[in-house]
């Protein structure tokens, strides 16, 4: 197993401390476009610039700033994490993401602007969705009454309140194993992982929530359900900008929901591809141990996500808050941060050109550790000349 590269000084200070209120900065960029068009000058270009930050601008910042491997020592962690500084700064980015949602919605209602403009900001307020759905990752994870709850309300703008539910008791137990529809296989594109995911996520949160309440004696169509509960704030935001907007602003709603629930897709498949915990003799998996998740490093997206790039520590050790979390030695590493992944896995064959030899790196070519799309084992096995062991 992987361990952990600790250096302990005398009197710990966190150097990223005040860094991380770009965690609240980069997703509030989301704004800028539609606010140029209204300030500056009305020019749709305006309206693209979050999108190039997004995806062009953010990888390149990680190409040069580079990587930060440095951990909090141990004996630092306990107060890091009853440090009330850290939860301020996710308490305070659900009104930010909320403003920037509506923000959007209003624009796009009240401003004619050519498709093309649209598209831009159904992007923006996608990806600003995007953002608000790893706030709800960070906030589900937690154990107090108000940050559950506000993970609920950050997840009801792109209506994926379902997601806790999903994330917490399906994903996390089944991550790295074929049965698990959040973790993609080594031969499978990110839009044929985007079919098998999306529904099959919705089906097992609903099937899990189903089964909690059953045990408690609650009806499942009721407000102990914690997938109704964000759902009705979710129609309840709608609701109200339909009446205030129009009905035309319903496809805009749906839409950018849908590429918001798209990057959370994406973040799925660039995780745990191609990775597989081991068969035990009883037929259960092995533990899930850091180098079941792709790292990354990278400083500037890891400052914008709430370090949600530590994925091997956070999917290990998932009650560990943000500001703790740490980097391991050896683990299987992506060669960019998230957003850079997301651009690369959208086209797939340079996403296979690029990750397949890293993958088969990453597992030292034992095949019992690949996680193969169906069907395209023999192929993949012939086209990397890879041979069979006796462990497979």
């Amino acid at each position: 197993m992987a361990s952990a590269t600790l250096s302990v000084p005398s009197a710990y200070r966190d150097r990223k401390r005040y860094l991380w209120l770009l965690s609240i900065f980069v997703p509030a960029l989301m704004n800028v476009g539609p606010l140029l068009y209204l300030l500056v000058s009305p020019k749709v270009l305006w309206l693209w610039l979050p999108v190039a930050f997004n995806y062009i601008v953010m990888p390149l910042v990680d190409y040069f700033v580079g990587e930060d491997r440095s951990n909090p020592p141990e004996s630092a962690v306990a107060a890091l994490e009853e440090d009330r500084y850290y939860r301020y700064i996710t308490y305070a980015i659900v009104p930010v993401l909320w403003m920037t949602y509506i923000f959007a919605a209003w624009f796009v209602a009240r401003h004619e602007v050519p498709w093309y403009g649209v598209l831009a900001v159904i992007l923006t307020a996608g990806s600003a969705g995007g953002y608000s759905i790893n706030v709800g990752h960070e906030l589900g994870h937690k154990q107090t009454a108000a940050e559950r709850w506000l993970a609920k309300i950050i997840l009801a703008p792109t209506g994926y309140g379902h997601f806790t539910i999903e994330h917490n008791r399906g994903h996390h137990i089944d991550v790295a194993t074929p049965g698990d529809p959040a973790s993609a296989r080594m031969g499978e594109g990110i839009w044929r992982f985007a079919c098998r995911e999306l529904p099959g996520a919705t089906r097992r949160a609903w099937g899990l929530e189903r089964e909690r309440l059953t045990r408690l004696h609650q009806p499942v169509w009721s407000l102990h359900n914690e997938i109704l509960q964000p759902l009705l704030i979710t129609l309840a935001l709608y609701v109200v900008l339909i009446a205030l907007l129009g009905i035309r602003i319903l496809p805009f709603l749906i839409l950018s929901a849908l590429w918001a629930n798209f990057q959370l897709t994406s973040a799925n498949y660039v995780e745990h591809y191609g990775l597989l915990r081991r068969t035990l003799p009883d037929g259960s998996f092995e533990r899930c141990q850091p180098h079941h998740s792709w790292n990354s490093n990278h400083m500037f997206s890891n400052w914008a996500l709430f370090h949600l790039q530590r994925h091997s520590d956070h999917h290990t050790y998932p009650g560990r808050r943000y500001q703790s979390l740490r980097h391991f030695d050896d683990l299987p590493t992506l060669p960019n941060g998230y957003f850079g992944m997301f651009t690369l896995a959208y086209f797939p064959p340079l996403w296979f050109r690029a990750m397949d030899p890293r993958l088969l790196r990453a597992v030292n070519g034992d095949l019992s550790r690949i996680n193969f799309q169906p069907g395209l084992r023999g192929y993949l096995m012939k086209k990397y000349n890879l041979a069979s062991s006796p462990k497979d």
